[in-house]
C-alpha cells in the first residue's frame, strides 16, 4: 500500500502534508502535489493533515489512475519538504468537481 494525492489537491495545493512526511516523498507541480509511491512508507501521517482531504490510501477503489499519475510526475517534478502557503484560490477550489479535466497542469512547481 501507498498513499496518493487525488483530484481535490488541484488548485488548492495545501502543503501541510509535506511538513509531516518523515521520508520527504512529496513532489510539486505548478498546481498539484504528488507522492512518490516507491518512497512512501505507508505511515499515513500525511492523510489527516490535508485540509482538502485529497490524500487517500491506494487500497481505496478507483484510485489506479491517481497511483499512475503520482508515480509518473514524482519522477519529473521537484521534491518539496517545507510548508508554504496554499494557492490563493484554495478555499474556493476545495470540492470543485472534475478539477483534473479542467485545471491539471503538467508544469513543475519550484520545489525546495
Amino acid at each position: 500500500m501507498t498513499y496518493v494525492v487525488t483530484d481535490n489537491c488541484i488548485r488548492c495545493k495545501y502543503t501541510d502534508c509535506v511538513e509531516v512526511c518523515p521520508v520527504d516523498c512529496f513532489y510539486e507541480g505548478e498546481n498539484f502535489l504528488v507522492i512518490h509511491p516507491d518512497e512512501c512508507i505507508d505511515c499515513g501521517v500525511c492523510e489527516p493533515e490535508c485540509p482538502a482531504e485529497a490524500i487517500k490510501p491506494d487500497t481505496e477503489p478507483g484510485l489506479d489512475k491517481w497511483l499512475t499519475l503520482n508515480s509518473e510526475y514524482a519522477q519529473v517534478w521537484p521534491n518539496i519538504t517545507i510548508k508554504r502557503d496554499a494557492m490563493p484560490e484554495a478555499k474556493e477550489m476545495d470540492g470543485v468537481p472534475n478539477k483534473f479535466e479542467q485545471f491539471f497542469s503538467v508544469e513543475p512547481g519550484s520545489g525546495d
